[in-house]
């Protein structure tokens, strides 16, 4: 088994069923998914980029990602309408898991002057969002081939209904938030 899927099963789920006096085990809130996007904008003048940007996501989560296309043709940024913008993974179950041991305890150290990520992140519904500079802070992206620093979004999908069920079971999880 996951080591965090274990220790989500043997640690949280219990505390957090004490913690919020849940009746029934099938109601303490777990991760469903985390969901992954880098946004290419460059990539409308230039396919390659989209490319880079796909292998370098498939490295960082173990998984082959999806090209995100403009809704919308905007003049203005020479945007047309289906033109591939971004790349996007879903993360679930035991490679969820992987990433979000790789992130907490080799990547987020590895971010330069990090104090912690920002309470103030989570959506009303219990899901979690935030964003990263540089994606070379992942050990799988070879800093001497990246060309360009890219930022990625990453948003933790959880079923908590409230933010502060949502902020105690990513606390067991020892996600680093500002104080």
């Amino acid at each position: 088994m996951i080591r965090l899927r274990e220790h989500y099963e043997k640690n949280i789920k219990p505390a957090l069923a004490k913690e919020f006096s849940y009746e029934n085990t099938m109601m303490v809130p777990r991760i469903e998914k985390i969901v992954l996007n880098m946004g290419v904008g460059e990539a409308a003048y230039d396919r390659k980029k989209i490319e880079i940007a796909l292998s370098e996501m498939m490295a960082i989560s173990g998984q082959k990602p999806v090209m995100t296309k403009a809704k919308k043709s905007i003049a203005g940024f020479k945007l047309r309408e289906g033109a591939a913008i971004g790349v996007k993974v879903t993360l679930r179950k035991a490679r969820m898991y992987e990433f979000l041991d790789r992130l907490i305890n080799i990547a987020m150290p590895r971010i330069r002057d990090f104090r912690g990520i920002p309470r103030k992140n989570f959506d009303g519904h219990g899901n979690f969002a935030f964003g990263i500079k540089e994606h070379i802070i992942f050990p799988e992206i070879n800093y001497d081939k990246v060309e360009k620093m890219r930022g990625m979004d990453i948003v933790i999908v959880t079923t908590a209904n409230a933010d502060a069920e949502a902020f105690a079971l990513l606390k067991g999880f020892n996600i680093p938030f500002m104080n």
